[in-house]
Formats: structure tokens, C-alpha cells, sequence
């Protein structure tokens, strides 16, 4: 599976805003291997504004390393990056 870093990493010369024909001719032009190029094939037909743009529409995690358990914790607490002046709000 193609990691975020991954794909970004074989995009980091790629002018944006970049279609999806760009994106996969400037992947294997880096060298992407088989795995990224395959995700990159699954994009949908749009304009692109940067690379992180490009791994979240491929379906690809930017934090693999949290479990679906954090992720659900994570969307539970209303209050996460809130000051603590503005919770009471």
C-alpha cells in the first residue's frame, strides 16, 4: 500500500494546480513504484492544488500510526486546539 509520504515524495517537483494525467506522467517519471502509481490511477478526473490534495482524494492516511479507536476519541472531544478562554463559549 502506498504511504503518504510516498506519493508526496514523488510529487514534490509537480506544478500545481496539476490534472490527474500530470500527476500519474510525473510519478513515473520519478520512478514511483507499482503501489503508487496505483493509487494515482484511481484519482478522480479533477485539478489538483497540491500533493497532500492529491494523497487524501487517493484514500491515502496522512496518520496511519493512529488506530481507529484515537481517531474516534479524537472526534469526540469538541474542544481539541480550542483556548482554554473560549470552551466555556
Amino acid at each position: 500500500m502506498a504511504s503518504y509520504t510516498d506519493v508526496l515524495e514523488y510529487l514534490s517537483a509537480l506544478d500545481y494546480p496539476a490534472g490527474k494525467d500530470d500527476v500519474i506522467r510525473e510519478a513515473e517519471r520519478e520512478g514511483a513504484p507499482p503501489e503508487v502509481l496505483r493509487a494515482l490511477r484511481a484519482l478522480p478526473p479533477v485539478d489538483y492544488a497540491n500533493g497532500n490534495e492529491v494523497a487524501r482524494s487517493a484514500g491515502i492516511d496522512a496518520a496511519p500510526e493512529v488506530s481507529p479507536s484515537q481517531r474516534a476519541a479524537q472526534a469526540r472531544d469538541r474542544h481539541l486546539r480550542v483556548s482554554q478562554h473560549l470552551r466555556g463559549i
